[in-house]
């Protein structure tokens, strides 16, 4: 693996440069590597994260890779690495035409990875140099406690995929109780929830207070706004507490008595478990947090592969096909692209459906066509002539790229007129039984049933949460929230075993197994390593 050369440096600003003018936005630093096949095979166990730690199963992956690779030989065009600065790695035997294809694709990736708010949480990170530190860390860790360290990493991995990933994000947007100000705890809380005073003198208090306000401001009016508020702050909180001397003590009580409230299993785990806690266990919760922070980091690229990657292949199409460097090379193109981007008659390319969608919106919303007054046209030959003439298509694309995720963008945009369009039905498939072939045939050309499809090839994690209701007399109690689909049988016993470890005492898990094609209630019980069901 080494950096790519100049002239393909060069290549790679030129793209850039291209992408920037045409509306995209991102950091102009990156970071470009050239890999061969054989690196693609090791990398990719690792979310192609050089740095990331090493752990037994990413080896078994890479002999795995190298078998397959024996047998179908493949090459891998690009990967591009969510990090600052942003990270993509090449194959090496790339001709120049398809670098300029291939950069345009990294840079819609890009693009998207850098203001998606789905990956808000990991805008400022740099996640490859955390991921070397996480590295020499647990590799610390081994040599002090050897194999009790992988223990640690697949029990919890067993479960990092129900990370609360929307409750992380949703607490970027709220003030952390323990952050709120003395003349917020004040007005917010101690007047009403704990004075309970009436509203005339609960007014009177902001009259008070917009008094010192202006005071100091008039006395200081070459000072900053900043300043004056918090001169304000210091003389109104000397008031409050000659007025209310029990104040001060009931807003430190406040402040002590705020808890943190863990996301997800492994935080409560990390928090609640006597046995992690223990002093000689302790270093068990720097594995755990590493483990639990590495799943968060890939969480959102989970959520927005069909997105992701149609916004990508969008870009790559608009940007190549207008770039001079694609003469003599529109049939290659032609054929690399068609393999990218067609639609398979049974499975699911997101790729395709993705790259579809983003055109499909932008040709309706240049047409003015997501609006009242269409939807409203029931005659089909209208609702195909119909043309307002906006000239908004750019503007809405960008604006889906920043707040939509697979779920809401294929809800929102999948419909009958997608379908129509691109002639998407959904394939069934049954066996001929007097000729014992299999065979395929339309099942649906309803836009809903080709939606449902989608939607079914989406990552849907199961949504498990601790029940503290249940969780008494040292007992983890873990519900399954049924959704129609059952936990897979297979993975629940050692599962269980791994939590039972963390936990050190009981687990028990709530869920529903299907019998007789009817939900049943099911507990699981983990107990000295043995799994009982009721």
């Amino acid at each position: 693996m080494e950096i790519i050369s100049q002239h393909t440096k060069k290549i790679m600003e030129e793209c850039k440069k291209r992408a920037l003018d045409e509306g995209l936005v991102f950091d102009n630093e990156s970071l470009e590597y050239i890999v061969t096949n054989q690196d693609m095979i090791e990398l990719v166990p690792k979310g192609m994260i050089p740095t990331l730690y090493n752990y037994w199963v990413n080896d078994l992956e890479i002999i795995k890779g190298k078998k397959e690779y024996e047998i179908y030989p493949h090459n891998p065009y690009e990967t591009v690495i969510n990090s600052r600065p942003a990270l993509s790695f090449y194959n090496d035997n790339n001709p120049d035409w398809l670098n300029v294809m291939i950069f345009y694709h990294v840079l819609g990736h890009i693009d998207f990875m850098q203001n998606n708010i789905y990956f808000r949480k990991t805008w400022e990170d740099d996640f490859v140099g955390q991921a070397l530190a996480d590295k020499r860390l647990i590799s610390n860790l081994r040599s002090k406690y050897g194999r009790w360290v992988d223990y640690v990493i697949e029990f919890t991995r067993g479960i990092d995929n129900i990370t609360g990933f929307y409750q992380e994000l949703s607490a970027l947007d709220k003030k952390h109780p323990k952050d709120i100000s003395r003349i917020d705890y004040f007005f917010k809380i101690f007047l009403q929830k704990i004075k309970k005073i009436k509203t005339p003198i609960y007014l009177k208090e902001i009259d008070n207070y917009n008094t010192v306000i202006n005071e100091i401001r008039n006395k200081n009016s070459k000072t900053t706004k900043v300043k004056n508020i918090k001169n304000a702050n210091a003389i109104f909180l000397s008031n409050i507490k000659n007025k209310y001397p029990e104040f001060e003590t009931i807003y430190e009580k406040h402040v002590n008595e705020v808890t943190f409230k863990p996301n997800d299993i492994i935080q409560y785990i990390m928090k609640n478990s006597d046995f992690l806690n223990n002093e000689e266990n302790k270093w068990m919760l720097s594995v755990m947090a590493i483990v639990r922070n590495t799943a968060l980091h890939f969480e959102p690229q989970r959520r927005t592969k069909t997105i992701n990657e149609g916004w990508a292949t969008y870009w790559h199409n608009e940007l190549f096909i207008k770039d001079d460097r694609i003469k003599g090379h529109e049939s290659d193109f032609a054929r690399i692209n068609a393999l990218v981007t067609s639609v398979p008659i049974v499975g699911y390319n997101p790729y395709a459906i993705g790259y579809r969608l983003f055109e499909h919106l932008y040709e309706v919303t240049e047409k003015g066509k997501l609006s009242y007054d269409f939807e409203k046209l029931l005659n089909r030959d209208k609702r195909r002539t119909y043309n307002n003439n906006t000239n908004k298509g750019k503007e809405y694309l960008l604006y889906v790229r920043e707040n939509f995720n697979d779920f809401t963008f294929i809800n929102s945009f999948v419909n009958q007129d997608f379908t129509d369009k691109y002639n998407l039905v959904l394939i069934g498939e049954r066996i001929n039984q007097q000729r014992m072939t299999r065979e395929y045939y339309i099942k649906s050309k309803k836009a809903a049933d080709y939606k449902n499809f989608i939607l079914g090839n989406q990552i849907h994690p199961p949504h498990i949460t601790v029940s503290e209701e249940n969780s008494k007399d040292g007992i983890l109690y873990l519900t399954h929230h049924y959704e129609g689909k059952q936990l897979i049988r297979e993975f629940i016993d050692i599962t269980m075993i791994g939590l039972e470890y963390l936990w050190g005492n009981t687990v028990k898990l709530e869920t529903y197994r299907i019998k007789n094609g009817k939900p049943l209630l099911t507990v699981f019980t983990v107990k000295d390593k043995k799994v009982t069901q009721s």
